[in-house]
């Protein structure tokens, strides 16, 4: 069973439409379209059952919206908590096992050590993955792409983590140049060719 949509018609949106009602409305590739399942607006030649249904040809985008400082700040708070709380549970779990308080202390201080490389992991796999976003970044609505709102690889994502670095070495003036560009990018985002975007609102 196909979905219906809503379709953006001058400015407003109308519907839900089935596909046959959206051939009738006389839908075009770049007018904006969501489904109940969507969480916000996309293009139609963005939407994989529309492209196929109407023949319309993916087109590359550029990234108009984008994530702001205390967007990515919060997101990263969020994120740290996130990781930070579950690496508290194991070590919680695995203390449940062991009788020895050295042993326990040894076993809850090496994993904490390991909670930034941790982190670093999952927003290398996360970031590059198809949500394009860690769960803090999910939450905040915002996601990493490249300039042309593309998923990234894992590699450029590796290299977008690491770049951070140079950000903390410039004593934060790399993230505090994502006040004074347009594109609201990070020194790490500039080197690595990334964009943080938002989604799209009506």
């Amino acid at each position: 069973m196909h979905k219906t949509y809503l379709l953006v018609i001058n400015g407003k949106p109308e519907g839900p439409f089935s596909l046959e009602e959206l051939k009738l409305a006389g839908i075009e590739a770049n007018d904006f379209v969501r489904s109940a399942e969507m969480p916000d607006y996309k293009e139609a030649h963005e939407v994989e059952e529309l492209r196929d249904f109407f023949g319309f040809n993916r087109q590359a985008l550029i990234p108009q919206y984008f994530g702001s400082f205390d967007q990515r700040l919060l997101a990263a708070a969020l994120d740290w908590f996130m990781v930070g709380g579950a690496c508290v549970l194991i070590i919680f779990a695995i203390s449940l096992f062991i009788d020895d308080k050295e042993a326990k202390l040894t076993v809850a201080f090496g994993l904490l050590a390991m909670v930034p490389l941790i982190k670093f992991v999952y927003q290398v796999m996360m970031e590059s993955s198809a949500k394009q976003a860690t769960l803090g970044k999910m939450i905040l609505a915002i996601k990493v792409c490249d300039m042309q709102g593309e998923k990234i690889s894992t590699a450029r994502s590796l290299g977008r983590n690491l770049a951070k670095l140079l950000s903390v070495f410039t004593l934060f003036i790399g993230y505090l140049v994502i006040f004074f560009n347009k594109r609201q990018q990070g020194l790490h985002d500039m080197v690595a060719g990334t964009l943080v975007m938002k989604d799209r609102l009506f």
